[in-house]
């Protein structure tokens, strides 16, 4: 106060008493905004009942440890078990805490948040994996945000720039594309990157979590040929993926031992989409020697070969036997009910979590790729093949 007192007393000398009494209320409101807001701000509720200090030790009292634990189990939980977590969660929330992420960030130079790539967030099979994603990073204390890229390399590259400029400490990526762009390669180096089903290209192996494409279509190739089907179809995604390398790879490998030959002109497709299946059925339809299976890889590409299908004035799979790949929900529901490829995408999605940690702390990983089981669920739309 005293100091409020002469810088007035100044003014009063600078300006004299006529202008001085324009400039009293300004100055007193901010002294009172700069002197006393803290207070205000952290006690508008309690009406200065108690301060953020009193919280956090009301936090330790309640959960019977020290301020550094509370601060371990909210920034770092990996450093405190799940049951010393679990008796801070309940504290703060008996004691109505609410901490300040935003200097925390500052202070630590963290900012407890993942950044997720996703290539098309309207793809089923990719909610899955981010609700697996978001379900284990709130188990760790931090939050997700998604980046819709919609396969365009420049939304990639502006998404991927919130990692460097601190706005989140790692990144999950759901496509097969290098994230950053060219003049942010070297800076992207040491950032902690996993790749969640596709593979990051590159001469950098960045860790990833996926499953057995090749053995996956191989087991469908042998369903369909075990069902006694010769004449075959292909709808892909796009061709320039680890996934379609080894998909293709594993059906080649069924129809090699069976003696039957694979022909380029079988193939068709080119992106993960309803359309795509659409159009690709249409192409393979038009051919002369039609086949009497089709497989697509991905289950939105069935849902459209399927719609395409029964368009034609054809039967699923009486005429055709249908199957896809991912098993997302509507699978089951579908008429009639799609074969295809169980992936655990939720549980997928939660060790890259565990994963994108390890690196974020500077752990060793045990190994940069993790394969997890698939199972092939059979049901209706594939069937025994019917001469026509």
């Amino acid at each position: 106060m005293r100091r409020l007192v002469l810088f007035f007393f100044i003014i009063v000398l600078a300006f004299g008493k006529r202008f001085a009494k324009y400039l009293v209320e300004p100055i007193v409101l901010g002294y009172i905004l700069i002197h006393y807001y803290p207070l205000i701000y952290f006690n508008n509720n309690n009406f200065g009942e108690q301060s953020t200090m009193t919280t956090i030790k009301k936090v330790c009292q309640l959960a019977g440890v020290s301020t550094a634990t509370v601060s371990r189990a909210l920034k770092s939980p990996e450093l405190v078990t799940e049951k010393t977590r679990n008796k801070v969660l309940k504290a703060i929330e008996q004691a109505g805490y609410r901490p300040n992420m935003m200097a925390a960030s500052v202070k630590t130079g963290k900012s407890n948040a993942l950044l997720v790539l996703v290539p098309k967030l309207t793809n089923a099979f990719h909610l899955k994996i981010v609700q697996g994603i978001e379900s284990a990073a709130q188990k760790n204390g931090y939050s997700v945000l998604i980046g819709d890229t919609q396969g365009q390399p420049k939304r990639e590259h502006e998404y991927a720039s919130m990692v460097l400029s601190n706005r989140a400490d790692g990144l999950i990526n759901l496509d097969h594309t290098f994230p950053f762009s060219k003049t942010d390669t070297k800076l992207a180096q040491n950032i902690p990157m996993v790749s969640v089903c596709q593979r990051i290209p590159g001469e950098q192996h960045y860790p990833v979590i996926e499953i057995d494409n090749y053995a996956a279509c191989r087991a469908l190739a042998k369903h369909l040929i075990d069902y006694g089907h010769k004449s075959f179809g292909v709808i892909t995604g796009p061709n320039d993926s680890h996934i379609f390398t080894d998909r293709l790879a594993g059906i080649k490998s069924a129809f090699a031992e069976e003696d039957i030959e694979f022909k380029s002109k079988i193939i068709a497709g080119g992106d993960y989409s309803i359309d795509s299946g659409v159009a690709g059925a249409k192409a393979l339809l038009s051919e002369k020697d039609r086949p009497t299976a089709i497989f697509c890889f991905n289950d939105d590409i069935a849902i459209g070969a399927i719609h395409q299908i029964k368009n034609h004035g054809l039967r699923v799979p009486e005429d055709i036997s249908v199957v896809g790949f991912d098993n997302i929900e509507v699978t089951a529901f579908m008429d009639p009910s799609l074969t295809t490829i169980d992936q655990p995408a939720h549980e997928m999605g939660g060790r890259a979590v565990d994963v994108l940690l390890q690196l974020i702390n500077k752990q060793p990983l045990k190994r940069n790729r993790e394969l997890f089981p698939f199972k092939m669920v059979e049901r209706a739309s594939s069937s025994v093949v019917r001469s026509f």
